[in-house]
């Protein structure tokens, strides 16, 4: 079976969740401080990226981390073009941890308009998506965020989503679509109701065998998704942390079921420069298992 189908197969059927490790230029210089790191160790996006990769070695090399409990990793590519000991990042992840290696893709967001923000233009993404190919990534992630309850909005994000996604999927790769809705949104649970609406209409358009994947902010009604997360078209729900505590992202995700984490800051939260590999990977290892059971119902 080819690395493909057997990243597909460990997507599909096998326990864990995704480790989002993706932050780039503008969440850089915030993750590397939470982490102990202050922006006088760098000087420069090459010294901060440098610094960044650090840190992300650490974490992909730590014994902690491997595919018992953890599917997959969403890399930056910056991060993807780098090597951890010795083989390209994706490689690593793959052959030695057995982690299923996944692409962010966006430029960032555009401004908001209709209490939405699409994602900013990505001229050069078929070139992008020919070199994630080559170095062995599996699949994709790109993020827009919907603040308000607006018909036009989300209809805006879930149309460029999808859209985009199909180029994903035609260059063989697997799209993960991540319309956040914005936690501290007045208006969260109505916001959610379009969005689902437009999902499935969005998503009862693929052909069959058109592979997606959602990530998704945690709902305000509990198995809220469960249409999206049953769709043949489907390959995987996840769930993105988006700004709750590891402790209350965990706990809405545990009454979530079928649905797993995607967690960015909840991940690292409590990890730190300055402790040893014995402190480093007790906390990790501590994290890691909290946030597995929490995807595991």
């Amino acid at each position: 079976m080819s690395n493909y189908n057997q990243q597909l197969e460990k997507i599909r059927n096998e326990p864990g969740f995704i480790a989002a490790l993706d932050q780039s230029g503008g969440s850089t210089p915030k993750a590397l401080a939470n982490y102990g790191v202050g922006a006088d160790a760098y000087s420069n996006d090459d010294e901060m990226f440098e610094v960044v990769h650090a840190m992300r070695s650490r974490i992909v090399t730590s014994p902690v981390f491997d595919g018992s409990r953890i599917m997959g990793a969403i890399l930056f590519e910056d991060t993807m073009d780098r090597e951890v000991q010795g083989q390209g990042t994706a490689d690593y992840l793959w052959n030695v941890k057995r982690v299923v290696p996944f692409l962010k893709v966006d430029k960032g967001l555009a401004d908001e308009s209709d209490g939405a923000q699409v994602m900013k233009p990505m001229p050069g993404l078929d070139e992008l998506l020919q070199k994630a190919r080559q170095k062995n990534i599996f699949g994709t992630k790109m993020r827009s965020v919907i603040k308000t309850a607006s018909s036009d909005g989300v209809t805006a994000v879930v149309s460029q989503q999808f859209e985009i996604g199909q180029r994903i999927v035609a260059a063989g790769l697997v799209p993960i679509i991540e319309p956040e809705v914005d936690i501290n949104s007045p208006q969260k649970a109505e916001t959610e109701e379009l969005l689902k609406t437009s999902l499935l209409k969005h998503l009862d358009r693929l052909e069959e065998g058109q592979l997606v994947m959602l990530k998704l902010t945690l709902p305000e009604q509990d198995n809220f998704y469960t249409s999206c997360i049953q769709h043949p078209n489907v390959l995987k729900v996840v769930a993105l942390s988006g700004g709750y505590s590891r402790q209350e992202a965990n706990q809405r995700l545990g009454k979530q079921n079928g649905m797993v984490a995607s967690f960015s800051r909840a991940l690292s939260e409590g990890l730190s420069v300055q402790q040893s590999e014995d402190e480093f990977n007790s906390v990790l290892d501590a994290s890691i298992e909290s946030i597995f059971q929490a995807s595991s119902t």
